[in-house]
C-alpha cells in the first residue's frame, strides 16, 4: 500500500528539521538528504496527478481550465 501524501510531507518536514539542526554527521546528513529528495519527488508527482484529475473534472463540467502557479508572490 502506498503512503499518503500527508505522511510523506510530514516525514519530509522532520528530515528538514534534522538537517537544519546541524547535529548529524556527514553520512547521516547525506542519507537524510537522499531520502528527502525522494520524498520531494514523490510528493510532486502526487500533486501533479491530482492536478490532472481536477483538470479532467473541470473540463468534463464544461469549465474553462486555467492553471496558475501556487507560489506566486501575493
Amino acid at each position: 500500500m502506498s503512503e499518503k501524501f500527508e505522511d510523506k510531507l510530514k516525514r519530509l518536514e522532520i528530515i528538514v528539521e534534522k538537517l537544519e539542526g546541524g547535529d548529524l554527521d556527514i553520512e547521516e546528513n547525506l542519507k537524510l538528504f537522499q531520502e528527502g529528495m525522494k520524498l520531494g519527488k514523490d510528493c510532486r508527482k502526487m500533486l501533479d496527478e491530482i492536478e490532472q484529475k481536477v483538470s479532467r473534472v473541470l473540463s468534463a463540467d464544461g469549465e474553462e481550465v486555467k492553471t496558475e502557479p501556487f507560489d506566486e508572490p501575493v
